[in-house]
């Protein structure tokens, strides 16, 4: 009697397969967060062992951020991004390739405070024994909007998919807005506008009139999400009085514009302080609704 052989991955090998798919996924990412998604619980100079070969072999290549202190932000070299171009857990995204030290640079200030954000959902869902891997959160989203004089698209700072498991199986997804203090509070307040156009999207079919009926069951969102995913704004880069003024904004615009008002009733809103959420967790009461009571909560009780 024969049998077949077991064919057994190295560690390392895993680890360095996982390490190139979060870097495609992220597009760029520190040696620390890398750390913190594959290998937590292991000494932090182990995530040298995997990245090394990486760099040797050319896929991928990194900037030196922090002037003294050294940190390093990893992205894909041109070669990296071909050997991943397949890959079924990169499925969908196209996102433009990083093309130098100094454009890596340039863009991760956002990129990396947006990953810190996605790291305190992670260590908060392994703590609760909930699922939620770091490939289940998805940078740079963009879906399509009618063109009627306002923006004729959304680009999400992130979407990502949780399931809670305990006390009972729920799932859920978010859009995330990263906010770093660095456009105007009326600027960021309106990006409530554009989620809620969004919601309200239905294309229309070239020559053929809609039943109210149709339109419901057929709004552009449904072709990728079975309910459309709550909105979540998350702030740094300043005082906690600015911080709070600008959720008090966000507040404002729910009340205030009468498209905004209605999408609140049908989708959660809140916003949170990042230090918040890397300090208690975002299961804790750390968010402001945007709609409704202020009373703080987690973001799952939105």
């Amino acid at each position: 009697m024969t049998s077949t052989a077991v064919i057994q991955t190295d560690t390392n090998d895993t680890r360095a397969h996982q390490a190139l798919a979060l870097i495609a996924q992220h597009r760029l990412l520190a040696t620390t967060q890398i750390h913190q998604m594959i290998m937590p619980h292991t000494p932090p100079r182990k995530v040298h062992k995997v990245l090394g070969p990486l760099r040797a072999e050319g896929l991928i290549t990194h900037t030196v951020l922090g002037g003294r202190s050294g940190l390093q932000a990893h992205f894909l070299t041109p070669a990296g991004s071909q050997a991943v171009s397949d890959w079924p857990e990169l499925r969908g995204r196209h996102a433009d390739p990083i093309t130098s030290p100094t454009a890596a640079a340039l863009r991760a200030a956002h990129a990396l405070t947006g990953v810190r954000a996605h790291l305190a959902f992670l260590a908060d869902a392994r703590t609760r024994n909930d699922e939620y891997q770091p490939l289940d959160w998805t940078p740079e989203v963009t879906h399509r909007l009618p063109d009627t004089g306002g923006e004729d698209r959304l680009v999400a700072d992130a979407v990502f998919h949780y399931t809670a498991v305990h006390p009972r199986r729920l799932h859920y997804r978010a859009f995330v807005e990263i906010d770093r203090t660095t456009m105007s509070s009326e600027r960021l307040a309106r990006k409530l506008i554009t989620y809620a156009r969004l919601y309200d999207y239905t294309p229309q079919q070239a020559g053929r009139r809609q039943t109210v009926a149709h339109q419901a069951s057929t709004y552009a969102w449904q072709r990728f999400y079975p309910r459309f995913p709550r909105v979540l704004f998350i702030l740094t880069g300043a005082s906690r009085t600015t911080l709070t003024n600008r959720i008090a904004d966000l507040r404002r615009m729910t009340a205030d514009h009468e498209l905004v008002t209605r999408f609140a009733t049908r989708v959660p809103l809140g916003a949170a302080v990042l230090e918040d959420l890397e300090e208690q967790g975002p299961s804790a009461p750390v968010w402001t609704p945007l709609a409704g009571a202020a009373e703080r909560r987690g973001w799952m009780q939105l």
